[in-house]
């Protein structure tokens, strides 16, 4: 066992666990999840700089994707797919690419991570350029199939940046690293718990941040949601009657007229207009409702 690195060192407050009641087992695994929120807090400006490059590349029509391996790349892959309806994005703007394929999002692909040659021949595959982004996960930081992504990504000119939870390694073909260390792991080595809670908790703020800066919100509100079931007509029928003067049954006949686009609704709404000059007054303000709303009262 490789005890250099920090997810696989032996955790002192869980060394004799099994010998625990269930509530001693609980609480030393609340202790240990305490402490992941302040050690991303440690490292905020490398979040930051990151985030920074990456609505740039954006901006310009680049796009993101993850690549991971194990309970890395199914959070990747779980992350670019709650985008699509929390934001309307288009589902190729953040796309995950997980070792073993789609099926090892439900079961263990073994060996899937150990080639360095199927990371760099996943970035070919999916057609990734030099505009778009790649952001590695590997809570050890070696994982062969990430960092052959990574290097192949570079080669092509992308941008990459790579979210770990040990001491940051020197690579030349990473841009930004984001070194998150959550310590030993409760159960030695097992990096579904903190390094996993570590890496959903830098995904969440990684999009949502992203999605922030695209205009796809308005104050906290998601006014950019698509409307597909039953909860989200709800949700933005809701946001509609929040934000002007109608009633619910009204602001859900207005949501259905927009075909369940919140901010064309709004828009159509508050501008009086229908919903194509409702689409095309968001477009001409790159989809911020704000300054839309700005110009009726200029």
């Amino acid at each position: 066992m490789s005890w250099d690195k920090i997810t696989e060192q032996q955790n002192s407050a869980s060394a004799n666990i099994d010998e625990n009641s269930t509530l001693e087992i609980l609480s030393v695994i609340n202790n240990e999840d305490a402490k992941v929120a302040l050690a991303i807090q440690n490292k905020m400006p490398e979040i930051e700089a990151f985030i920074d490059a990456l609505v740039s590349r954006i901006q310009k029509g680049g796009r993101l994707f993850y690549v991971g391996s194990g309970t890395s790349g199914r959070l990747g892959v779980l992350d670019a797919a709650e985008c699509p309806p929390t934001f309307s994005t288009d589902p190729e703007l953040i796309q995950g690419i997980i070792a073993g394929g789609y099926d090892a999002l439900v079961k263990s692909i073994e060996g899937a991570e150990d080639s360095p040659t199927h990371g760099a021949e996943a970035i070919l595959e999916y057609g990734i350029t030099v505009d778009d982004a790649v952001l590695g996960i590997t809570a050890s930081s070696t994982t062969p199939f990430v960092l052959g992504a990574l290097e192949k990504a570079k080669k092509i000119g992308a941008m990459t940046g790579l979210l770990l939870c040990n001491n940051p390694p020197k690579l030349k073909y990473v841009d930004h690293i984001i070194s998150i260390i959550v310590g030993p792991e409760v159960i030695t080595g097992s990096t579904r718990m903190k390094a996993g809670t570590a890496t959903k908790m830098v995904l969440n703020m990684v999009t949502t941040t992203l999605m922030i800066k695209l205009n796809k919100t308005y104050g906290n509100l998601m006014v950019d949601l698509k409307a597909s079931n039953e909860k989200l007509w709800d949700r933005g029928t809701r946001i509609i009657q929040h934000l002007t003067d109608l009633g619910y049954d009204d602001s859900l006949k207005l949501l259905q007229s927009a075909d369940g686009e919140v901010k064309t609704a709004i828009v159509m709404e508050k501008m009086k207009v229908g919903a194509g000059d409702a689409r095309e007054m968001l477009s001409d303000k790159k989809g911020s409702l704000q300054k839309v709303l700005m110009r009726k009262c200029s």
